[in-house]
């Protein structure tokens, strides 16, 4: 008899649905969790079976480990997969499924336990002789201890969480008078993501590369690698792109981290897909980082160079068979590269967005992998991490897997929610990135003033589109009450539009030169004139022509606003032509509104206050990471409306500054 047929995956987005694809592609049945937020989600469709394990929070579902044991035991699961994030580096969860005789597809919980904290796993990799950065991690955690060993190890510095990853809970420290303030959001930030405050402090490595190596165990003492992944490309210690195999990598260089690796895991006895993470500096000299417990984000690369199944191993594992391969046995071909695609606003210090997927069509290319939990009509919440899909591209070459996946990244039609494609985009083809030179500074050092970094108004060809589609539908309901079959005369007046995006408003007047069901527009915006014809539009795409250019336009629409897949991604246009002029509040009026939906973590003022611009007001959390609320005016604190634990609205009024 097989040790299990029926696997229940403990977690839930695009990494659910990928292990589901692989589990029925083996013959396994499969059960969904969600919470209350996730009821409609894709993963929770393409199980057979699924659950809901409670409300939004995920300290009230998806981390809930005596809610998952029993939805295992009422759907006779007797495995559990648990993906990554939330419960995958959980030492008790791995414990409660041996406990409730279920199968967890993973380590040993001793291995999870001591390698998912970086204070012990970097005490055993110094005492197994693996090289490591020099620092601190003693279990003495007061801010006068680190204070001083901080002066010890010598800044620049990296403040980290000991049980952390994906960016939270670190801090890069340059001059003593931060390390105490960096200290305090370095330790909340860790405690409410992952339940733990434990800090370590390391020496900061400069413009290192941020190489891992992709280790596999089996219960029969076999440990083999299968090559490595460059993550060098980061934004606040956070991957955006990883690629496989790494672009200055040597056979003896990747021999010797890859023994290095296995030494790690050995260590530790070690069963299951695991990632030694290691920092590459200038001099080829390489420093044990940290051990992930589980499947990582990127393990797609390693999968396209592989041609393996990592989630297929990592089952097969779980059953107690032996490796399917041997280290000889291991080969290279081509290359891969994967981005992230992600709710956020580059143009605005990348703000997670939440709202409604209206729209979402990923780019079918050879060559050109996407795992997506998405599907149209579900929420974006705040409740979770930001990360919607992976694009990943695989070519003969780096440089066309390169060139592949900027196309893939520019065709994934997502609208309703604002995400980073042209961040993406543009950061695949810049030069220092195309050479393979990017180094862990890559984006602070020649991406600060890249274009996908600043609001960018909607260009004269997307706000002529947007008026010729809000025309149609105009036009043809004038037509429809007045019986004129859609026909208006081409020498009467003007249509005039005033099209809103964000804060700005723009004037388009377009002057009908043909009617018909093919209208032919003459399109002013300022000082500038198009020629457009609509050739057809059918509720998803639009035909359209400009200046005599040929085009196919994604788009979706309502009866006052158009949504338009531009060059800079999702764009949202309302018609407010017939809308009341009304006075907005501006940047330093004083009335602090909410950046995103999130919950308020801290609230550092109250009534009366008296505070200078750029002065902390209150933190925010969402989608896992903590951002700070400052002063635009220097003023005295009116109204505090809201409270720490309270759940906010993007745009709704936190408080108010008098001004002086």
């Amino acid at each position: 008899m097989p040790a299990f047929t029926k696997i229940l995956i403990a977690n839930r987005g695009e990494i659910a649905c990928r292990v589901i694809h692989t589990a029925h592609n083996l013959g396994y049945r499969t059960v969904a969790v969600y919470s209350q937020a996730d009821a409609e989600s894709r993963h929770v469709q393409l199980a057979d079976e699924a659950l809901c394990i409670g409300p939004a929070p995920v300290n009230q579902s998806y981390l809930l480990i005596d809610a998952i044991i029993a939805a295992a035991r009422k759907t006779g699961a007797d495995a559990i997969h648990p993906g990554y994030g939330f419960l995958s580096e959980n030492a008790e969860f791995a414990r409660a499924c041996q406990a409730a005789g279920i199968q967890f597809i993973g380590p040993s919980a001793e291995a999870i336990r001591l390698m998912g904290s970086k204070r012990l796993s970097k005490i055993a990799m110094l005492q197994s002789g693996v090289p490591c950065i020099p620092g601190y991690e003693g279990a003495e955690q007061d801010d006068d201890t680190l204070s001083h060993e901080a002066e010890r190890i010598g800044y620049p510095l990296m403040i980290k969480a000991s049980a952390g990853g994906g960016g939270r809970g670190m801090r890069l420290v340059h001059h003593a008078s931060e390390l105490l303030a960096q200290i305090r959001t370095a330790r909340s930030e860790a405690q409410n993501a992952f339940g733990s405050g434990e800090l370590i402090l390391e020496r900061a490595v400069t413009q290192p590369r941020h190489v891992e190596i992709q280790v596999f165990g089996d219960q029969h003492g076999h440990m083999v690698y299968l090559g490595e992944r460059d993550c060098s490309v980061q934004r606040r210690h956070q991957k955006v792109v990883e690629e496989a195999p790494c672009p200055l990598m040597t056979p003896e260089l990747r021999q010797a981290m890859g023994e290095a690796a296995v030494k790690a895991a050995a260590s530790v006895d070690y069963v299951g897909a695991g990632t030694v993470e290691f920092l590459l500096d200038q001099s080829g000299a390489f420093y044990f980082l940290e051990m992930n417990t589980r499947l990582q984000v990127e393990h797609p690369v390693t999968e396209l160079v592989t041609g393996q199944d990592l989630v297929a191993w990592q089952i097969r594992v779980a059953e107690g068979q032996p490796l399917p391969l041997s280290q000889d046995e291991i080969r290279l071909s081509g290359h891969a590269i994967e981005v992230r695609l992600y709710a956020e606003d580059s143009s605005h210090d990348f703000m997670p967005q939440t709202g409604h997927v209206l729209r979402w069509e990923p780019a079918l290319l050879d060559g050109i992998r996407i795992d997506h939990g998405l599907i149209e009509g579900q929420a974006i919440t705040p409740f979770y991490d930001p990360m919607l899909a992976k694009i990943i591209a695989y070519g003969a070459t780096r440089d066309e897997a390169r060139r592949k996946l900027v196309r893939a990244v520019e065709d994934c039609v997502l609208l309703g929610v604002k995400a980073n494609q042209r961040f993406l985009a543009n950061l695949l083809q810049h030069p220092e990135f195309a050479a393979g030179n990017a180094t862990t500074a890559f984006i602070a050092e020649h991406f600060a003033a890249d274009p996908s970094l600043i609001p960018q108004p909607p260009s004269p060809a997307e706000l002529a589109s947007a008026a010729a589609l809000l025309y149609q539908i105009s036009a043809q309901s004038s037509a429809h009450q007045t019986g004129l079959a859609g026909w208006r005369n081409a020498g009467n007046a003007p249509w005039r539009f005033l099209l809103k995006h964000g804060e700005q408003q723009f004037a388009v007047e377009l002057s009908v030169l043909e009617a018909g069901l093919q209208p032919r527009l003459d399109v002013k915006i300022g000082e500038q004139q198009l020629q457009l014809r609509l050739l057809g539009a059918d509720g998803r795409w639009a035909t359209l022509e400009l200046d005599g250019v040929r085009r196919r336009l994604a788009y979706q629409q309502s009866a006052s606003s158009v949504w338009l897949y531009g060059d800079n991604g999702n764009l949202e246009l309302i018609d407010v032509s017939h809308v009341p002029a009304s006075a907005a509040v501006g940047t330093g009026s004083g009335m602090i509104k909410a950046p995103m939906d999130g919950a308020i973590v801290e609230v550092l003022v109250e009534d009366g206050s008296k505070v200078s611009k750029g002065q902390l007001l209150l933190v925010l959390e969402a989608m896992k990471m903590e951002h700070p609320v400052k002063a635009s005016i220097d003023g005295i604190i009116r109204r505090v409306q809201v409270s720490k634990g309270d759940q906010v609205r993007n745009r709704q009024q936190l408080l108010e500054v008098q001004a002086e």
